[in-house]
Parts: C-alpha cells; sequence; structure tokens
C-alpha cells in the first residue's frame, strides 16, 4: 500500500470518528432536551447556589430583634438605647414591661436580645455606685449572638460620653462607670455542637425522608406494579397514606437513634418535653413525606425524582438557619426561608432541647409546620396518577 492511499485511509478513519461522535452528541444533546428536569437541575443549581451565597449568606447578622425593659426614665437610659440602635447590630421592635415578659420573648425567639435597665439607674450612675445594666442573650447560635455581644462591650468605654460632662465627668474615664451583666442564655460556653447537633436531625430527616418517599410511586411504575395497584378499589389518599405510613415509623426511629447519640456522645440536653418533641418530629416527618410523595407522583423516572428531592433540599439546608444565621439574611432570603419546613422544625428542635420551651412558646412554628404539611399532602393527593398516561 502506498503512504498516499495510508494516508487516505487514517483521514477517512479520522472523519469517521468525528461522525460518530457527533451523532452521540447530537443523540445526548436531544436526550437532554427530553428531560427537561435534568437539564433545569443543572442549570439551576449552580445558579441558586451563587445567588445564595453571594447574597444571602451572612456570618455577622446585624439589626438583630431586642427587647428592652426600661425601669429607669433618665438621659443615660436614653443615650444607651439609642447607642445600641446606631451599632447596627440591634433593633429595637419592643419595650417590656416586665421581666416575665422579657424572658417570654427570649424563649420563644421572638426577640434574640433583651436589655433591662434597672431602676435609678441614672441616680446610681452619678453617684459613683457603678450600678449593673443587665443584657440577657440568646445564644442558642453562638455565632449570631457573637458579633452583637462584642459590639455590646465595646458600647460601654464611650456610650455616656456626652452625658458625663461638668461635675459628672470624674465618672467619664476607664474602668466604665456601670457595669454590664450579659447573660448568654442557653448555651453560656458558646458550644457549637448544642447549636448543630439538635439540627442535624431536622437535616437527615429532610434527605432520608425526601429521597424514600420521592421514589415510592415511580419505582412502582418502572417496575410495572403500578396497573396492580390502580386496579385495586382503593382511593388515591388510601394509597399515599399506605405508602408514607411505614417512612414515618422509619423516620422515628431515625429521630430516636439520633437523639440517643445527642446524649450519649455530645451531652446535649433534652431540658423541654420529651413527649412534645416526638409529636412534632413525627408531625416535621409527615411534612416531608408528603412532599417526596408529590415529587414522586411529577416525576417520570427514580432518577428525576431524586434530582427534585436534591433541588429541594438545597434551600433548605441554607435557609433555615441550620449552616447559616438565620437573621443574618438578607430580607428576602428569610421570607424565602419561612416556607420551608425546616426552618421551623429547628426553632422548634432547639427551643425545646436547649430552652425547654413549651407548646405555648412554640406555636407559631408549629401552626406553620402543620398548613405546610397539610398543602404538601392536599397537593400529593391531587396530584396523584390514576392512570399511567
Amino acid at each position: 500500500m502506498s503512504a498516499g492511499a495510508a494516508s487516505d485511509r487514517r483521514t477517512w478513519g479520522f472523519r469517521a470518528a468525528i461522525g460518530r461522535v457527533y451523532a452521540a452528541f447530537l443523540k445526548e444533546l436531544l436526550q437532554l432536551r427530553r428531560d427537561r428536569i435534568t437539564f433545569a437541575t443543572m442549570i439551576f443549581i449552580p445558579l441558586v447556589q451563587l445567588l445564595l451565597f453571594g447574597y444571602a449568606i451572612n456570618t455577622d447578622p446585624k439589626n438583630l430583634p431586642t427587647a428592652v425593659l426600661i425601669q429607669d426614665e433618665s438621659a443615660f437610659s436614653r443615650s444607651f438605647v439609642a447607642a445600641m440602635r446606631v451599632s447596627g447590630y440591634f433593633d429595637i421592635v419592643t419595650a417590656a414591661r416586665s421581666e416575665a415578659e422579657l424572658d417570654h420573648l427570649i424563649l420563644s425567639g421572638t426577640v434574640q436580645f433583651g436589655v433591662q435597665i434597672p431602676a435609678h439607674f441614672g441616680r446610681d450612675l452619678i453617684r459613683g455606685e457603678r450600678p449593673a445594666l443587665l443584657v440577657v442573650a440568646d445564644a442558642s447560635d453562638p455565632v449570631a449572638a457573637s458579633g452583637a455581644v462584642a459590639a455590646l462591650q465595646g458600647l460601654t468605654a464611650t456610650v455616656f460620653s456626652r452625658e458625663l460632662v461638668g461635675p459628672a465627668a470624674t465618672r467619664a474615664p476607664q474602668p466604665p462607670p456601670f457595669e454590664l451583666r450579659i447573660h448568654r442564655r442557653y448555651n453560656p460556653a458558646g458550644e457549637t455542637r448544642l447549636n448543630i447537633v439538635p439540627g442535624l436531625m431536622g437535616t437527615i430527616l429532610t434527605l432520608t425522608m425526601l429521597i424514600f418517599t420521592a421514589l415510592s410511586v415511580t419505582r412502582e411504575v418502572e417496575r410495572g406494579t403500578m396497573e396492580s395497584l390502580l386496579a385495586m378499589p382503593i382511593r388515591p389518599v388510601e394509597i399515599m397514606l399506605g405508602k408514607i405510613a411505614p417512612y414515618l415509623v422509619v423516620g422515628g426511629l431515625q429521630a430516636g437513634l439520633i437523639l440517643g447519640a445527642a446524649k450519649l456522645l455530645f451531652d446535649v440536653p433534652v431540658v423541654g418535653s420529651l413527649g412534645l418533641l416526638v409529636a412534632l418530629t413525627l408531625l416535621f416527618i409527615l411534612a416531608n413525606l408528603s412532599v417526596g410523595y408529590t415529587f414522586s407522583t411529577i416525576a417520570k423516572s427514580q432518577l428525576q425524582a431524586m434530582q427534585m428531592s436534591f433541588f429541594f433540599f438545597l434551600p433548605n439546608i441554607l435557609l433555615s438557619g441550620f449552616m447559616f444565621p438565620f437573621r443574618g439574611m438578607p430580607g428576602w432570603a428569610q421570607s424565602f426561608g419561612e416556607i420551608l419546613p425546616l426552618t421551623h422544625y429547628l426553632r422548634i428542635v432547639r427551643g425545646i432541647m436547649l430552652k425547654g420551651a413549651g407548646f405555648v412558646d412554640l406555636q407559631t412554628d408549629v401552626l406553620a409546620l402543620g398548613l405546610f404539611a397539610l398543602a404538601a399532602m392536599g397537593l400529593a393527593v391531587a396530584r396523584f396518577r390514576q392512570t399511567l398516561d
């Protein structure tokens, strides 16, 4: 064979290989075009991650909701409250009328800080008696509270510089003319595990319950057993309840294992009612199972069901307050996070385990979680395909 013929043969072989690769490329492109859920997942998940990490994530939250209990109507009290506002870390949202009300606001999570200015604070300060000013911080999330606590401690040196003039100027130099007592409640040592471990129960249950249930109906379709199921005299809601009931039991076992590990391995307390925690955990599991079941009625394959589950799980873990302080996010991200069930469950589980919160303290989050579960179950039943077409 001549050199020219061999060269032509190699050229022809190379062109044929390029053609085969191009044909496979077109086939895969057409397949991807038909599988719109996969294509949307590939495009939107990186975009969502970029937007969330770029705009919504903030480890130094400001404008934290704060309640004040002012028992001394003096210029010093007004100056201290004004200095807190100017610092940018505190948003004075309410004025408590008693210590009990202030404690309830902290316990329920309505505010993250409570400031109590005692009676005769201004008079005692002028007399040089160094009165105490109490600041109560919800330190169940130590990352969210640390920046604001540092800002408070920085205020003590200069907060009364305009008031302590003339005869009172001798009270101005260091040390500060008053004592700032900061009570870090629920996690005084700032241990991260006390915040992370209870939250892990919510994230693990969200991921596993979503995936298990999202595969339930699509697995029936792919195995060809859906026809037999649809031929039975059974209603859609009965099918749904029958399918999610076993996973509800499995989820309860998972929660029990996590609680046991949290207590034995990480020494995380359960200060509140264990029965209430179990009941609300089952409600949370039911909400996630309903979402997963809805995905199973929409997806055409188990792969699509997995992709939809992950697409729902991503904002849950980023916008619920598990990885980053919830109040550090911008308003639009917080509004979106309030829709997610994990956001409310994290408040519930941390409230019961760390704070000893009761049903009355958690009623807003319980109501939101219950409404989400009902809406998800209603959508799942409405979406259920009574035929294979």
